[in-house]
């Protein structure tokens, strides 16, 4: 990224607070954002064993109005919508006609005709605008609050005892993928049990104006805990180890859910033609697109992003995600193969040398969410 570029970014109202302790700052997603802290393994083991505390307000957020709401967003999400419970939170993906993705996003029901959404930090106003594009016919409205939010995300074993003491809600009352509305040390949040470490955890949306308190709060309290401050090389470790997708690497406008292995989020069956249903439809029944597949590595090379996948018969794929894994420490990965190419021994080539990989089905390892 240019220097002009990186002058432009955009800063959380954590800034500061990040550069106070100790973070090394980097661009992301057209903002400035901590890299790491203490060091990223240090922050990657942290998270597993105990908790980390992130800052996450770079993600966009929206909120959808209207008698038609769930309607709507059923004819925009792979997911169903409509069948939603008040508090419960959905992983969805907007697909373009051709059935490749315009973002993954997860969408909270607060009520029988109001959404909460949350967006992709790189995606947040493209993926506003084409909501709105395609609100006419249905009576909502999609309105912008990326300004309105900011986000912490605690993530790890011990989350639930460090958030516990800070809040009259019963967290361990709220399953995976629900939301609850209340205070957290007297500051007014949105509480959701998600995350995107593979950990049990919580994402908490506050106003702006309370992040710098409630993040200097959180940490007094996880300092009995081992609760570290993370940053995004340790977060994006962590998703890879859990086998979560990342825009622009797994998923992509020409990478489509089902080719990165998220059919679980694509409800063929349901009523909604949703937009990109009927080329996911043929995609299904054809099934000969390159697929995403995981591996890992024997050897210690890291295998980047854009290495080539070779077989015997030369280039069949490339790397879309590559990192050395702190918990099990060897290199693993992700790359679009060629779908014929799956059946036989498969390499990726550094530097002119091949080295053998092995498909994984992800996660990698078992983690406190998925034990």
């Amino acid at each position: 990224m240019s220097s002009s570029t990186t002058a432009l970014a955009q800063r959380t109202v954590l800034f500061d607070f990040h550069v106070s302790k100790g973070a090394r700052m980097v661009p992301f997603a057209g903002w400035e954002m901590p890299v790491q802290y203490s060091g990223i393994i240090e922050e990657h083991l942290a998270v597993r064993q105990n908790a980390g505390l992130f800052d996450v307000s770079h993600m966009g957020e929206c909120r959808v109005n209207g008698s038609q709401s769930a309607a709507f967003l059923d004819s925009i999400c792979t997911n169903s919508i409509a069948n939603l419970n008040n508090g419960q939170a959905r992983y969805t993906i907007l697909c373009q006609p051709n059935g490749g993705c315009v973002d993954d996003i997860i969408v909270y029901r607060c009520s029988e005709n109001e959404f909460f959404i949350c967006l992709n930090a790189s995606n947040a106003a493209k993926d506003i605008a084409w909501m709105q594009k395609h609100t006419p016919g249905f009576n909502c409205t999609v309105t912008d609050e990326c300004a309105d939010w900011a986000q912490l995300a605690l993530q790890g074993p011990k989350a639930e005892a460090i958030l516990q003491p800070l809040t009259a809600t019963a967290l361990a009352e709220i399953p995976s993928f629900n939301f609850r509305e209340g205070t957290v040390a007297g500051t007014k949040t949105i509480i959701s049990r998600t995350g995107y470490t593979g950990e049990r955890g919580f994402e908490l949306y506050i106003h702006p104006s309370q992040a710098v308190a409630l993040a200097e709060k959180l940490l007094h309290a996880g300092t009995a805990h081992g609760l570290k401050l993370a940053g995004l090389g340790a977060r994006d470790s962590l998703r890879l180890e859990a086998g979560y997708p990342l825009y622009g690497h797994e998923i992509s406008e020409t990478i489509s859910p089902l080719q990165a292995g998220l059919g679980w989020a694509v409800k063929l069956k349901k009523e909604s033609n949703f937009i990109g249903k009927p080329s996911l439809l043929a995609e299904k029944e054809s099934n000969n697109r390159p697929r995403v597949i995981h591996f890992k590595l024997a050897d210690k090379r890291i295998a980047r992003a854009d290495t080539e996948v070779v077989n015997n018969s030369g280039i069949v794929g490339k790397v879309l995600s590559g990192t050395h894994s702190p918990s099990l420490g060897y290199p693993i990965g992700s790359a679009l193969v060629e779908q014929n190419a799956l059946v036989g021994a498969l390499a990726v080539r550094i530097r002119d040398k091949d080295y053998s990989l092995e498909i994984v089905r992800p996660p990698f390892l078992k983690t406190s969410l998925h034990p």
